[in-house]
């Protein structure tokens, strides 16, 4: 019935086709009409030629941008000069025999075919034309076949793609959940999974061994560019592996990937980074190593220091850490200096203390004046400062020390463009630690999850020192930016049963939340492990977008509204009561307008 518009070129010349698409673009010259025919392939020029084609010419004549036409002609070549290499068709058009108005169109609140100013609730709301721009187009393309990329390759490495449910059980998993209420059970509600987590363990139990899924996960939590209240993850999960077996078949994937869509080829064994390690040297579990700007612990050189700020805080068991930029004198001026203490402010810190380097290692301005001669020759030589870097200095506890300059390198990276464009630097991070204490709550919460196994070399340790205890666990980083974790096991049911009980769970409490699996893993569980993607994450990387919402095809806003079909709304009385529900209050506005 048709031809795609890229399926012809200049061998095709001479041919009869027919093309059905919209149109893009519509220009009058008088006895000749082009318009820009465009259908999901891509473009192709027609020519309608009042000399040749007069009934099809006054067809043109009627033709406006996104109208759906059905176009017959002959292939030719374009006049010399007249090419556009700009498109994969730009060396041919279509000279019009027939031409047939499939449907017409409104006018459009936007123009499709630019990257024009348009607020995003406009561009969620006209979803479907957005849709239709090349950029948006693209992206879901490549996400469908990055997607069918993953099923190939894991389909031939023995792994079974297996649903797990919608409608399952609330369980404590970090964030909170989306409910949904049971009508055949009132006052009972199921909840939306924020993973396959525990199905998928008990898949192993199951004895199916390898076990994938590209599944859509569902957080009722506050959004941001990288956050949606759905989304997508490639869940995987195996028996009788260790941490080695997940890392080696994710380098496969993952190397596959990038060659096949990007042709990149990712050297490999992947870069490993033990998490302390990473929060030294960058202040963060999933750093950015596109570029230096690396921290460095001076706390040894500054413990007997003259300023008191430093000291003080050495004395309390605190840390003094400095990052280096290069070249700062030029990038930054005063202004711009004291600018970056109100910035370091929001990240949690008291001050910035700065020097500038000069000649022969001279430090100048800021606290120089209190940093003595040995001090200077060492800080200049850890950080292999030169003249004209700017040296930026955090004196705290030791994890505000490195949050504050992990989020202050990132900060400076950005803005004076230090990150080299089309690069990509994957690498794992390893040897978390299995818990840390929460102040807000008071008490030993997991880093992951709790059925993260302990690091077998730490587990003489997990009851006497619990908070030095690390994980069997691994994150995958890519520019900065976590796609993917995931750990071994907990396998045993008796060492289960200790976890919970440094995180304060009751047996009742973890009956109650998680009784199903703590039966299934006393029935024979093997030693089993996986790992989880962020497939939205990824894909936002990999198509150097700043956003999710523009992989997506259907995303929501920042306030997990949907302007395309007015979701969430209030329902009915009669709905309600079909649930065994009451309001205590009448439903707010509608967030539409903002």
């Amino acid at each position: 019935m048709r031809t795609l518009c890229e399926e012809v070129g200049e061998s095709d010349t001479g041919k009869e086709f027919t093309f059905k698409g919209w149109v893009m673009h519509y220009r009058d010259h008088g006895g000749l009409i082009f318009i820009d025919l465009r259908d999901y392939s891509g473009i192709l020029q027609i020519v309608f030629d009042e000399n040749i084609d007069k009934e099809s010419f006054i067809v043109a004549k009627k033709l406006k941008n996104e109208y759906v036409v059905s176009v017959t002609g002959t292939v030719r070549k374009r006049p010399e000069g007249t090419a556009n290499p700009a498109l994969k068709t730009g060396g041919i058009e279509l000279l019009a025999k027939s031409l047939q108005i499939l449907n017409a169109c409104e006018t459009l609140p936007f123009q499709i075919d630019e990257e024009s100013e348009v607020n995003e609730f406009t561009r969620l709301k006209y979803r479907y034309l957005d849709l239709r721009s090349k950029r948006l187009k693209d992206n879901l393309i490549f996400r469908s076949k990055f997607t069918h990329l993953i099923r190939e390759f894991l389909n031939a490495k023995g792994f079974f793609d297996i649903e797990t449910p919608f409608l399952t059980k609330s369980t404590p998993e970090g964030s909170r959940d989306f409910l949904v209420p049971s009508r055949l059970n009132h006052g009972h509600f199921f909840a939306l999974p924020q993973s396959p987590q525990l199905f998928k363990q008990i898949l192993m139990v199951s004895g199916f061994e390898r076990y994938y899924q590209i599944v859509r996960c569902f957080r009722d939590e506050d959004l941001r560019a990288d956050r949606q209240p759905e989304f997508t993850q490639l869940d995987m999960e195996m028996s009788f592996v260790e941490t080695e077996d997940v890392i080696s078949v994710t380098e496969e994937l993952f190397a596959s990937l990038f060659n096949k869509l990007l042709g990149i080829e990712l050297e490999r064994p992947f870069k490993v980074l033990d998490y302390d390690e990473a929060m030294d040297k960058y202040g963060s579990d999933k750093p950015d190593t596109r570029f230096g700007l690396v921290i460095n612990n001076l706390t040894d050189i500054f413990a007997g220091s003259q300023l008191n700020v430093f000291k003080d805080n050495i004395q309390k068991g605190g840390a003094v850490k400095a990052v280096c930029l290069p070249d700062g004198s030029n990038l930054l001026s005063r202004k711009d200096i004291d600018e970056l203490l109100n910035t370091v402010k929001d990240f949690g810190a008291k001050g910035l203390a700065w020097t500038k380097v000069g000649e022969s290692g001279i430090l100048e301005g800021g606290i120089s004046k209190f940093i003595s001669d040995d001090e200077r020759n060492k800080t200049v030589s850890r950080l292999a400062a030169k003249n004209g870097d700017i040296i930026f200095y955090q004196s705290d506890s030791k994890k505000i020390a490195e949050n504050v300059l992990g989020r202050l390198r990132l900060h400076l990276a950005k803005k004076y463009n230090l990150i080299p464009e089309g690069r990509f630097d994957i690498l794992w991070v390893v040897n978390f630690p299995l818990f840390e204490y929460s102040e807000e709550e008071k008490k030993i919460v997991a880093v992951h999850h709790p059925f993260t196994s302990p690091a077998k070399k730490d587990l003489d340790r997990l009851e006497k020192d619990p908070l030095s205890v690390k994980s069997d666990s691994y994150d995958l980083v890519l520019n900065g930016e976590e796609i993917g974790g995931g750990s071994i096991r907990i396998h045993d049911s008796k060492l289960q049963g200790k976890i919970f009980e440094i995180l304060s769970i009751s047996p009742e409490d973890a009956k109650l939340k998680f009784g199903f699996l703590l039966d299934a893993l006393s029935f024979g569980a093997p030693p089993h492990g996986g790992i989880a993607f962020g497939v939205d994450r990824i894909l936002m990387l990999l198509r150097n977008e700043n956003s999710i919402r523009d992989v997506i095809a259907f995303p929501k806003t920042q306030k997990a509204y949907c302007p395309l079909t007015d979701a969430p709304s209030s329902i009915k009385d009669v709905q309600l009561k079909e649930l065994g529900i009451k309001l205590r209050e009448t439903p707010g506005k509608n967030i539409k307008s903002e």
